[in-house]
């Protein structure tokens, strides 16, 4: 298609999105994956995905008041994170337990 064709068409509207709603459609991560969370951690506390520059005592401050209360936070996300508390990573979503 050249501009001119693009030109002489008029005023089409661009075609609208089928209107199906999707079962699954807030519980896939960036990949497609399920990242359907369950019962048991949904009901533990806040969820809060790690931005550049957080460390876990940032986010212990930011959510608790008080920086000291990030071992809270890596217990509860040992598994994501691994054995390193100072290695967390962009975009990972850490389970925030109830103080």
């Amino acid at each position: 298609m050249g501009l001119f064709d693009f030109l002489n068409k008029g005023e089409e509207k661009p075609a609208q999105p089928a209107n199906q709603p999707n079962q699954n459609a807030g519980n896939t991560d960036f990949f497609g994956g399920n990242s359907a969370q369950p019962a048991s951690a949904t009901t533990q506390g806040d969820t809060y995905t790690v931005v550049s520059g957080d460390s876990l005592s940032k986010i212990a401050k930011n959510h608790y008041g008080d920086a000291a209360k990030w071992h809270q936070i890596y217990e509860a996300n040992k598994g994501i994170i691994g054995s390193n508390p100072d290695h967390i990573e962009v975009g990972q979503v850490l389970t925030l337990p109830k103080s």
